[in-house]
C-alpha cells in the first residue's frame, strides 16, 4: 500500500482502487440551497451547542481526570460518551477546512490538546476504563465500547490528516491505532469489540497514512466477528454479529448501527486487499436488507428492544426506530459500495437517507435533533426542556441533548464532510450523484480538466443546470444520476433534448465554458404502493415527490382527531401543492364500541369519496389533506403524524 493522499485530497473515504474517485472538500463547494443551508446552520450552532453540552456534562472533564489522576466511581456519563467527543473534533476538522472557520479551528486545537493529556505512555486512550478505581482495560468488551471510541479518534484523525496533514491529533491517533494493534494483534488478545467501529477507523486510517498493518487489523477483527468470541445476551450474539461470520451472512441483523459499520469496514477491507467474496457478501446484505428490511424513508431498525432490524418485512410505521445514527451509516456502506462498483442504485440510497432521515433530524436552529424517526405519530409529543437531557429516544419532538446522545454528532459529521459525498471521477470524465448549488473542479489521471458549476433549486424544482466553466482541449464524459423514481426525466443538451432513463444520463463531448447542460427531473407527486407482504402497511399508500416521502400532519387536518380514521382516494393521483402535495381525504364517523371487532365487515362506502353516508354513519364529505416533507414535521410543535395512508383503493 502507498501513502495515501493527506491534504491534497480532503475527503472521508478514499479507496485506492475502484471504478469511480470520490471528489473531496477541496474540488467540491456547496454554495447554498437545501443542503447549504443545513451545513450553514451546522456550522454556526450545531457544533458549539455540542460542545456546549459535553462540557455541562462533564464529558470532556472526563479526560481531566484521567489526565490529573483523580478518576473517580462517579465518572459521568456512559462507556462511550468518549466517543461524542472524537465524533465532534471530526465535524470541526471537516468544517475548519471546509469553510476556514477559525472558531472550529481553535476548538479542534483545543480539544486535541485536553484528549491528549489523557493518553497513557503506551498509547490506551479512555476515560471511563484502567485507571485508579475503574474496571481494567478490555475487562467489558462486549460492552465496553472501548475499541469502539478508538474507532471514531482515528475516523477524527483521517478528516485532520486529509485536511492540513499531520498535526497532534494525528500523532495521537497514531499511537493509539499502535497500542490496539499491539493489544489485539497477532500474539496479542483474540478479542474484539462489542460495538463495532474500531474496523472502520482502522481501515480509513490505514489508507490516509498508507499504514498496510492498520488495514490488515481491521481484517483480522472482521474475521474473529461471528464465531461466538463475545459473550452471549438475552437479545442474542446476533446483537453485536457475532452470531454468524459476516462473510456467510446473506442479510444484516441485530443492532443497526453496529452491523452496518461493521459493513462499511468491511468493504473497505475488501477493496483494500482485492477480496471479492467479502465485498460480495456485502452487496448480498445490502440487497436483501434494502429489499426486505427497509423503510420507504430509507430508514433502517424496526426494532426498539435492541435499535436492530427486524425480520423481512417487519416494518411497522408506528413502531419504527430508525435512529438517526443508522441513516449516517446506511449512507457509510451505500458510498463505499458505489466507488467500488459504480453501481448508482447505491446513491440513490443515499439521496433517500439524506432527504428523509439525516435532514428530518436536526432542527430549524440546529439545537435540537431526533434521535428515532417514526412514520407514524399517534398523538403529539410533549413539548421538550431545551434545558435538559432526554432520556427516551422516540419522543415525539426534537431534543437538545439525550442521555445517549450519538445522532447530533453523527448529524454535525456528515453535514460538515457533505461535500465529499456529491461526486466522482474516473478516467474519462465527472459523475454528479448529488444535486445541490455547487462549484466543481478536478483534474482527470491523464491531465484533462473538468470544472463546472451546478445551478438548482432541487428539491423545490427538478431542474439541475450544470455549466461548463473551463474550456476543455479533448472530450471528456458529464454523466448525471437519473434517480430510479424520474421515469420520464429528460437531458438538454446544446439546445436538444432527449429522455433519460433512470440510472444515469450522460453527455461526451469537448465542452467549452458557457455551455450548460441540463437535467430535467420530474417532481409531480406520486402515490407508492408497499409490498403486500409488509403486512403492517397492507392496504396504505404514501406519498413522494422527488427524493422527497411527504406526510399528513395533525396541524393540518380539520380536527387533529381525525388522522386516526384518515382514508385516501387514489383516484386519479396526488395534486401539487406548494406546501408539498395534496390528496382528497375522508375520515368516517365510527361510534366507539366496548370492542374493536366485529363479525360484521364494516360498510363499504365509507371508502368511495362520494358516496353517501352507510348505515354506520360512514362517508361524509371529502376534504383536502395538504401533505408536507417528512423531514418537515414536527417543525411547527408537536404533532401526529403518518406517512403511510389508508387507500380507498
Amino acid at each position: 500500500m502507498t501513502p495515501g493522499p493527506t491534504a491534497a485530497h480532503p475527503v472521508p473515504v478514499l479507496p485506492s482502487r475502484g471504478p469511480v474517485r470520490p471528489l473531496g472538500l477541496a474540488q467540491v463547494s456547496v454554495t447554498g440551497g437545501f443542503w447549504g443551508g443545513r451545513q450553514a446552520v451546522n456550522a454556526a450552532a450545531t457544533l458549539a451547542h455540542c460542545e456546549t453540552w459535553m462540557e455541562r456534562l462533564g464529558w470532556l472533564a472526563n479526560f481531566d481526570r484521567v489526565a490529573d489522576g483523580t478518576t473517580a466511581p462517579d465518572r459521568p456519563g456512559w462507556p462511550f460518551s468518549d466517543s461524542e467527543v472524537y465524533k465532534l473534533m471530526e465535524a470541526l476538522a471537516w468544517e475548519s477546512f471546509r469553510t476556514g472557520d477559525e472558531g472550529a479551528e481553535s476548538a479542534l486545537k483545543r480539544l486535541t490538546a485536553r484528549i491528549g493529556r489523557a493518553q497513557d505512555p503506551d498509547g490506551y486512550l479512555n476515560t471511563c476504563f484502567g485507571h485508579g478505581d475503574q474496571p481494567p482495560r478490555y475487562s467489558d468488551l462486549e460492552h465496553g465500547h472501548e475499541l469502539y471510541n478508538t474507532g471514531h479518534l482515528l475516523q477524527a484523525a483521517v478528516a485532520r490528516l486529509r485536511t492540513r496533514g499531520e498535526d497532534e491529533l494525528v500523532r495521537l491517533a497514531r499511537r493509539a491505532a499502535d497500542h490496539v494493534c499491539r493489544a489485539f494483534g497477532p500474539g496479542g488478545r483474540d478479542g474484539l469489540c462489542g460495538h463495532p467501529e474500531i474496523e472502520v477507523g482502522l481501515a480509513e486510517f490505514g489508507r490516509a497514512l498508507g499504514e498496510e498493518r492498520y488495514v490488515e487489523q481491521a481484517r483480522l477483527f472482521l474475521d474473529r466477528r461471528g464465531h461466538g468470541r463475545l459473550g452471549d445476551i438475552p437479545l442474542g450474539r446476533a446483537y453485536f454479529q457475532d452470531d454468524v461470520p459476516i462473510r456467510k451472512a446473506d442479510v444484516w441483523r441485530g443492532h443497526a448501527v453496529r452491523v452496518l459499520y461493521l459493513s462499511a469496514a468491511a468493504v473497505d477491507v475488501a477493496v483494500e486487499h482485492g477480496d471479492d467474496e467479502l465485498l460480495d457478501a456485502v452487496r448480498r446484505q445490502w440487497d436483501r436488507s434494502v429489499a426486505r428490511r427497509t423503510y420507504i424513508t430509507g430508514g433502517m431498525g424496526s426494532r426498539h428492544q435492541d435499535e436492530g432490524f427486524g425480520e423481512d418485512w417487519e416494518l411497522p410505521p408506528d413502531r419504527a426506530y430508525c435512529e438517526t445514527c443508522a441513516g449516517v451509516a446506511s449512507i457509510m456502506v451505500s458510498w463505499r459500495l458505489h466507488l467500488a462498483t459504480g453501481d448508482v442504485r447505491y446513491t440513490d440510497l443515499i439521496e433517500r437517507t439524506l432527504y428523509n432521515v439525516v435532514a428530518a433530524s436536526p432542527a430549524d436552529d440546529g439545537r435540537a435533533f431526533f434521535y428515532a424517526n417514526p412514520l407514524h405519530q399517534r398523538t403529539p409529543g410533549r413539548p421538550a426542556d431545551d434545558g435538559g437531557v432526554s432520556p427516551r429516544a422516540e419522543s415525539g419532538v426534537r431534543a437538545a441533548w439525550f442521555d445517549v446522545s450519538c445522532c447530533p454528532t453523527n448529524v454535525a459529521r456528515t453535514l460538515a464532510a457533505l461535500d465529499g459525498y456529491l461526486a466522482t471521477t474516473d478516467d474519462d470524465g465527472l459523475q454528479i450523484h448529488q444535486y445541490a448549488p455547487c462549484v466543481i473542479a478536478a483534474d482527470l489521471p491523464d491531465g484533462r480538466r473538468v470544472a463546472a458549476e451546478v445551478e438548482t433549486r432541487y428539491p423545490a424544482d427538478g431542474t439541475i443546470r450544470v455549466r461548463i466553466t473551463e474550456d476543455a482541449a479533448a472530450p471528456w464524459t458529464l454523466s448525471l444520476r437519473v434517480p430510479a423514481w424520474a421515469e420520464g426525466a429528460t437531458l438538454t443538451d446544446d439546445g436538444r433534448a432527449r429522455p433519460a432513463a433512470p440510472g444515469t444520463a450522460s453527455v461526451r463531448r469537448a465542452f467549452r465554458a458557457g455551455d450548460v447542460v441540463t437535467l430535467e427531473l420530474p417532481m409531480r407527486p406520486r402515490f407508492t404502493w408497499p409490498d403486500p407482504r409488509v403486512d403492517a402497511v397492507r392496504g396504505c399508500v404514501a406519498v413522494e415527490r422527488g427524493p422527497e416521502v411527504l406526510c399528513v400532519e395533525s396541524h393540518d387536518l380539520p380536527d387533529p382527531a381525525l388522522l386516526d380514521a384518515l382514508v385516501i382516494d387514489t383516484r386519479g393521483g396526488p395534486l401539487p401543492d406548494p406546501r408539498g402535495g395534496r390528496v382528497t381525504g375522508r375520515s368516517p364517523a365510527r361510534p366507539d364500541a366496548g370492542w374493536p371487532y366485529t363479525a360484521t365487515r364494516p360498510h363499504a362506502a365509507w371508502l368511495i369519496p362520494d358516496a353517501e353516508t352507510g348505515p354506520d354513519g360512514s362517508g361524509g364529505e371529502g376534504f383536502d389533506v395538504p401533505l408536507r416533507p417528512y423531514h418537515s414535521w414536527a417543525r411547527r410543535g408537536p404533532s401526529g403524524m403518518r406517512v403511510w395512508l389508508p387507500s380507498s383503493s
